[in-house]
C-alpha cells in the first residue's frame, strides 16, 4: 500500500513546483508536471479500487509521521485505505486528471497558467487528505484545505469583481458551516477522549441514550454531536440554508466548476456522513433531520434550475439537487446508495460541466442559453457528450439496464420508500418531483443549446467576435449590430480542440456504463461484502427495495418521460409556451427565478445589520471616543502645551536663571514639607 503515499503526496509536490516555479518554469512545464502527477495518481488509484472490488484487499492504515502528543490528545498523521477510501480515490483522481487535461485547451489563452494548475493540484491534494483521514483532525485539515483552494480557484480571475465577491462568499458561508463542524469535533473528543475515527466508531453504539450539557440544557449526546457535524456537511455540500455560495462559484473558470461540483468540495459532506455512519445511526433524530434537509434541498434546487438561463448555473443547481438525493439516502440508512450516486454523479456531472465549457468556448464565452441554438451541427462531439450526460442525470433506463443515473438515483428513491418511515416517504415524493424537474431542466438545456434556430445575433460576445473577425459589425449609430441579416453569418461556432474532447469522450463512457457495471458491488445483497464495514450497510433495506413493485418502482421513469415531453413541447414544438406559463405564474415564477429570495433575505438579516453595527462602531466608538480622547485628544494637548512652552524658550539667560531658581525653591520646599 505504499502507492497510497504517491497518490496523496504527488499532487502536493506538483502544486509546490508549479506554484513556486510559476512563470520562470513556463506554461508547458507547469502543465506537464501537474497533469502528469494526476494521471500517475489516477493510474495507481484504479488498481486499489479493483482489488477491493474483487475482494482481494483489506483495510489498512499507512503511517506517515508522528503528529500531536499533548496530554490526552495523541494522534499520528496516517492514511486510511478501505473500500470507502478506494471509491473516493478513483473519483477524485480520475475527474481531477481529466480536468487538468481539459484545462490545457480551455485555459490556453490565460497568461497565468502555472498558478491555475498549481491551485488545481493543491485542491486535489487537500481532497485526498480528507478522504484518507484516519482521525478527525486530519479530516479537518483536508476539509479546510479544499475550502482554501476553492477560494483561490473561484477567485482566480481576481481582477473580475464578481469573481472576487463569489470567492469571498464561498469562503464566508463555508466558515459558518465549519464552525458547526469544529464544535462537533470538539464535542466528540470531549465525549470519547480521542479523535481516532476507528476508536470513535467502535465506541459510538455504547453512547446511545446518554445525555450531555449543551447551551445550559441536557440533550441526547449523539444527537448533539451528529447535528453539529452535519452543519459542517451542509456548508461544504451546499444544502438548504448554506447553499448560496454554490451558484455564485460559477464565476470561476469552467474546469473549476467541474472539479468542485463533481469530485471534491461538494461531495466532502456526503463522504463525512458515510464515514461516520455508525455515529449517525445512533441518533434517529439526526437521521430524520438529514433526510428532511436532503429532500428539501433536492426539491428546492430543482425548482430554481428550471428557471435559470445561464448554462453553468442550471448545472450548478442540478448539483445542489443531486447532493440532496445523496443526503436523504444517508438519512434513511442507505449509505451504500448515497456513495453509489456520489460515484456515478462524479462522471456525468463532470461531463456536463466540461461540455458546458466546450459550448462556452465555441460561443466566445457567452453563457446565456437564449443566445444559443442549433449548435449540434457545429459542435457534434460536444452535442453527443452532453446528450449522454443528460441521459445519465435524468435516469434513462428500464428493466434493470440504463445510464448511470438510472441505477444510482433510482436506488436512492427506492430506498427512501422502502425505509417505511413517514420522513422516508416524504423524501420519496420530493425525489420523484425533483426527478421530473431534473428531466425538464436538463432537456431544456439541450434543446435551447443544440436545437431550434440560431439565436446568436443578440449576443454581445458574438457581435464582438464578428466585429473582431471582419473589422466591422457595428452600424452607423454604434449599436453593435452585425452587418449580416441574422448576425450569425460572420461567426461560426467551432468544435473544441482534441485535448478538450478526450476528457468528454472518457467521461461519456462513465456516464453510460458506470451505473450498470458497479451497481452489484455498491447496492446488492450479500451483507455488503464490498464495503467490508467501512460504512453501515443495511441488508434488510436492500431486501425491502427488491420488494417494491408496480407504479412506485417505475415512477422515476414515468416522471422522466413527462419532463422530457414538457421540455420538448415548450422549447421545440411551441416556443411561446414557456413565456406564457411564466407570465401566468407571475410572482411565483419571479420568486423561484430570484432563487427563493435567499440572497435578499440574508442581505437584510446579516449584511445590513453588520454594516449598521460597523458604522456605529466607526462613528461613535472609533471617531467619537477613541480618536477624540486618544490620538486627536493627545495631539490637541501636545499642541496646546507646545504653545505655552514656546514662550518659555525666549533665549535670554535671565529667563532661564529665573526658571532654575523657581525650580530650586520648589524642590527645597517639597523636601522641608516632607
Amino acid at each position: 500500500m505504499n502507492q497510497i503515499l504517491i497518490i496523496v503526496f504527488l499532487p502536493m509536490l506538483a502544486a509546490i513546483i508549479a506554484g513556486l516555479g510559476n512563470k520562470q518554469l513556463g506554461n508547458v512545464a507547469a502543465k506537464s508536471i501537474t497533469t502528469g502527477a494526476l494521471f500517475i495518481a489516477c493510474g495507481l488509484s484504479w488498481p486499489i479500487f479493483i482489488q477491493f472490488l474483487n475482494g482481494s484487499a483489506e483495510a489498512t492504515v499507512v503511517p506517515v509521521m508522528k503528529w500531536v502528543a499533548s496530554g490526552t490528545l495523541n494522534f499520528d498523521w496516517a492514511l486510511r485505505v478501505d473500500t470507502l477510501t478506494a471509491v473516493m480515490l478513483v473519483v477524485v483522481t480520475s475527474v481531477s486528471a481529466l480536468v487538468h487535461l481539459y484545462s490545457w485547451g480551455y485555459m490556453d489563452e490565460e497568461p497565468d497558467q502555472p498558478r491555475f494548475f498549481a491551485y488545481l493540484s493543491l485542491f486535489t491534494f487537500a481532497m485526498l487528505m480528507l478522504v484518507t483521514a484516519n482521525n478527525l483532525v486530519q479530516m479537518f485539515f483536508g476539509w479546510e484545505g479544499v475550502g482554501l483552494a476553492s477560494y483561490l480557484l473561484i477567485g482566480f480571475w481576481f481582477r473580475k469583481p464578481s469573481a472576487s465577491a463569489a470567492a469571498i462568499k464561498a469562503f464566508v458561508v463555508n466558515r459558518v458551516g465549519d464552525l458547526g463542524f469544529m464544535l462537533g469535533i470538539f464535542g466528540t473528543f470531549l465525549v470519547f477522549g480521542t479523535v481516532s475515527i476507528p476508536d470513535i466508531l467502535a465506541a459510538a453504539p455504547g453512547m446511545a441514550g446518554s445525555t450531555i450539557g449543551f447551551l445550559g440544557m441536557r440533550f441526547d449526546t449523539m444527537t448533539v454531536l451528529c447535528l453539529l457535524l452535519f452543519v459542517g456537511a451542509m456548508g461544504k455540500s451546499a444544502q438548504l440554508g448554506l447553499h448560496t455560495w454554490l451558484p455564485d462559484a460559477m464565476e470561476g473558470p469552467t474546469p473549476v466548476s467541474a472539479l468542485i461540483h463533481a469530485a471534491t468540495m461538494v461531495t466532502a459532506g456526503v463522504f463525512m456522513v458515510c464515514r461516520l455512519s455508525p455515529m449517525f445511526e445512533t441518533s434517529p433524530t439526526a437521521m430524520t433531520f438529514i433526510t428532511f434537509i436532503g429532500a428539501a434541498t433536492c426539491f428546492f434546487a430543482a425548482t430554481i434550475g428550471c428557471t435559470q438561463w445561464d448554462i453553468k448555473r442550471v448545472i450548478a443547481y442540478s448539483t445542489c439537487s443531486q447532493l440532496g438525493y445523496m443526503f436523504f439516502a444517508a438519512g434513511v440508512g442507505a449509505f451504500g446508495s448515497a456513495m453509489f450516486h456520489l460515484f456515478t454523479h462524479a462522471f456525468f456531472k463532470a461531463l456536463l460541466f466540461l461540455c458546458a465549457g466546450s459550448v462556452i468556448h465555441a460561443m466566445h464565452h457567452e453563457q446565456d442559453m437564449r443566445f444559443y441554438g442549433n449548435l449540434r451541427k457545429q459542435i457534434p462531439i460536444t452535442f453527443w457528450a452532453m446528450t449522454f450526460g443528460t441521459l445519465a442525470i435524468t435516469g434513462v433506463g428500464l428493466f434493470g439496464v440504463g445510464f448511470a443515473g438510472y441505477h444510482s438515483k433510482d436506488s436512492i428513491i427506492e430506498a427512501a420508500y422502502a425505509s417505511g418511515t413517514g420522513m422516508g416517504h416524504f423524501a420519496y415524493w420530493m425525489g420523484i418531483v425533483a426527478a421530473l424537474m431534473t428531466s425538464f431542466y436538463s432537456w431544456r438545456l439541450v434543446f435551447l443549446t443544440f436545437f431550434g434556430k440560431p439565436r446568436w445575433a443578440g449576443s454581445e460576445h458574438i457581435q464582438h467576435a464578428v466585429h473582431d473577425a471582419h473589422g466591422h459589425g457595428h452600424d452607423d449609430h454604434g449599436h453593435g449590430h452585425a452587418d449580416h441579416d441574422d448576425g450569425t453569418a460572420g461567426y461560426h461556432p467551432h468544435e473544441s480542440p482534441l485535448v478538450m474532447l478526450i476528457p468528454l469522450i472518457l467521461l461519456s463512457v462513465g456516464a453510460i456504463a458506470a451505473g450498470y457495471v458497479f451497481e452489484h458491488a455498491f447496492v446488492s445483497d450479500g451483507m455488503g461484502e464490498f464495503w467490508k464495514g467501512s460504512l453501515v450497510f443495511h441488508e434488510h433495506l436492500i431486501h425491502a427495495m427488491h420488494g417494491i413493485s408496480g407504479v412506485i418502482k417505475y415512477m422515476p421513469f414515468i416522471v422522466m418521460l413527462i419532463g422530457l415531453v414538457i421540455a420538448w413541447y415548450g422549447y421545440i414544438k411551441n416556443t411561446r409556451f414557456p413565456a406564457a406559463v411564466a407570465e401566468q405564474l407571475g410572482p411565483v415564477y419571479t420568486f423561484v427565478y430570484r432563487k427563493w429570495m435567499f440572497d435578499e433575505l440574508y442581505h437584510y438579516m446579516f449584511v445590513v445589520p453588520a454594516f449598521w453595527i460597523g458604522k456605529v462602531f466607526w462613528k461613535v466608538l472609533d471617531i467619537g471616543v477613541i480618536d477624540r480622547f486618544g490620538p486627536d485628544g493627545a495631539a490637541w494637548a501636545v499642541a496646546k502645551g507646545s504653545t505655552y512652552t514656546q514662550k518659555v524658550q525666549s533665549g535670554y539667560l535671565y529667563s532661564y536663571a529665573l526658571i532654575m531658581l523657581l525650580g530650586l525653591v520648589g524642590a527645597i520646599s517639597w523636601v522641608i514639607a516632607g
